[in-house]
């Protein structure tokens, strides 16, 4: 019989929540191993077109029932295929009830509390602030329409190297030209340099628990193009396990290992949150565009430009306002979809009835560089649950690649509801002025709603009844299992939130390193950024240490 792979710590998932917890462990002196569900993508394998086995090979694309999620799928998780957008969450989100009629997140995180580690992802990233000479056309065009209809709006700060973007608006397909800060620039080579090994195509079954208290992770490798084929299986025993799986698969491994380790905590796939998200188009008419604002593009059309430019790249904040009741605040981004993931859910303005398929839908199609859409992050309810898992993995395969039939259900309830109407009334009456476009929200009568984004079903909090981890991260009743990725965030965020997500786990690790020296393991906590920064570690440290004294909740 073959020997048992062994390790320190063994981290799941590579996006945010993975790869800085892999960083800090293992230049602490931890021996990490990292497992990716997706493939390992780099620069020259980002092609510029959306054929099968290209971009497919990057995404999971889960259909639930009432909601979908779209995720990345690779080393470096969601930072492949995301806008790079990082804001960070305005003051008022720390202090939301939402459903549960109290304080959602724990008491020792607020805005303040967590502005340090804000602080040291900025370093490591690092985000430059979008000046309007470095804004795209598309960016411009939407500050006008919001200046026109007497909101402001601002660049987004972003994760974008401008001297090396070209605008070519592929950074959902991954940027071949490493403009975008993906992780694979910063946290994750920072992971390698210090011994971490990252095993791809390798996915999490369940675990289960040795009786010492270490735990052994069951996986099964993937084939490297049918993800539906299973190539192998193996374990790996680690004193140390980090879940950072993503939001939709890290509640289905919990919920699949509670056979073996015993009750998860009741909030493991419950209060799943879509951050709110809504998706509206509008249709451009170019002859307004010129008449109403005077512009036109080097080529001399009017605007013509949705395939030009990048991400999010200006967005409208008026109503992310405190003092605003609950259900009200949102933001609002100009955003990118490109052909195929962007067309299939718009709807032909106007038209009666179902408009996301038809003759109507193809004479909108012709025009589709005249369109401009506008992305929503509000406030929801946290009301989506997961049930049983599936046989295998976090959702049944449909296709080879990207697209899967999960058990999340998501009705939204009448706040959430509010919420998209409010925000779909305030891009009307910006799109709409002077009729300078027709707007239509997206359809939810194909997939139900969808996310980006998604949140909240392993998430931190005070209350054991309606969080799964305390705010160390440890997950309630299993000691050295800790929650690090988007799962763990309370609620909606009403911005982008990697920045969140990030700040997060940056805030967990010296918790996670002093709970890791508890149980054997020779690390210390202290790096730098990875590329060497020290004033945010320096700033961070008392805090820091603060936090590694700490017992468990």
């Amino acid at each position: 019989m073959s020997a048992v792979e062994s390790t320190d710590v063994l981290i799941i998932g590579s996006g945010f929540g993975g790869a800085i917890a892999a960083y800090h462990l293992a230049s602490g002196g931890a021996k990490v191993t990292v497992l990716e569900r997706g493939p390992w993508l780099t620069g020259e394998d980002f092609t510029h077109d959306y054929k099968f086995g290209t971009y497919t090979r990057m995404f999971d694309f889960v259909v639930g029932d009432g909601m979908s999620i779209l995720s990345g799928n690779c080393v470096g998780g969601g930072s492949m295929v995301y806008f790079a957008a990082l804001p960070r969450a305005p003051r008022f989100v720390f202090e939301r009830h939402g459903s549960i009629g109290r304080r959602m997140w724990p008491a020792a995180i607020s805005r303040d509390t967590l502005e340090p580690w804000y602080d040291r992802v900025a370093e490591s990233m690092p985000i430059s602030q979008q000046d309007w000479d470095t804004v795209p056309y598309a960016g411009g065009l939407f500050a006008a329409a919001c200046k026109a209809a007497g909101r402001t709006s601002n660049p987004v700060p972003v994760a974008v190297e401008h001297a090396k973007c070209t605008n070519c608006n592929w950074m959902m397909a991954g940027c071949r030209f490493d403009a975008k800060r993906s992780l694979l620039l910063n946290y994750l080579p920072g992971a390698l340099a210090h011994g971490a090994q990252i095993k791809p195509l390798t996915e999490v079954q369940y675990l289960t628990r040795h009786s010492d208290g270490s735990y052994r992770a069951h996986y099964n490798t993937l084939h490297d193009v049918d993800y539906r084929e299973i190539t192998g299986s193996g374990v790996i025993d680690a004193k140390m396990i980090i879940l950072a799986a993503g939001a939709g698969a890290t509640p289905v491994i919990l919920q699949r290992s509670e056979e073996f380790l015993g009750k998860m905590p009741h909030a493991v796939g419950r209060y799943f949150s879509g951050n709110g998200e809504r998706l509206n188009t509008a249709i451009v008419n170019e002859d307004k565009v010129r008449e109403l604002f005077g512009l036109s593009r080097a080529d001399g059309k009017a605007y013509e430009a949705n395939q030009i430019g990048r991400g999010p790249v200006v967005a409208s904040w008026d109503n992310l306002d405190g003092s605003l009741p609950e259900y009200e605040r949102f933001s609002l981004e100009q955003l990118y979809f490109p052909p195929g993931l962007g067309t299939i859910l718009a709807q032909v303005p106007d038209a009666v009835g179902p408009s996301w398929f038809g003759v109507e839908k193809k004479e909108i199609l012709k025009k589709w560089k005249s369109w401009l859409t506008t992305f929503t992050m509000s406030e929801d309810d946290n009301e989506g649950v997961f049930g049983p898992p599936p046989p295998t993995g976090n959702a049944i395969r449909i296709s080879q690649q990207m697209l899967a039939r999960g058990a999340l259900r998501y009705d939204p309830t009448p706040n959430t509801l509010h919420g998209w109407k409010v925000s779909d009334d305030a891009v009307r009456e910006i799109m709409e002025k002077d009729g300078l476009s027709r707007v239509m929200p997206w359809t939810n009568d194909v997939v139900g709603a969808y996310t980006v984004h998604p949140l909240a079903s392993c998430r931190i909090g005070d209350d054991p009844n309606t969080s799964a981890l305390d705010d160390r991260h440890e997950l309630r009743g299993h000691p050295g299992i800790f929650v690090t990725d988007g799962s763990a965030v309370p609620g909606a965020l009403t911005v982008n939130p990697a920045m969140t997500i990030a700040a997060l786990a940056e805030r967990s690790m010296p918790g996670i390193v002093a709970a890791a020296q508890a149980r054997g393991i020779k690390v210390t906590y202290g790096a730098p950024t990875p590329s060497g920064g020290t004033s945010t570690r320096d700033a961070a440290m008392p805090v820091a240490l603060k936090l590694a004294q700490r017992g468990p909740s």
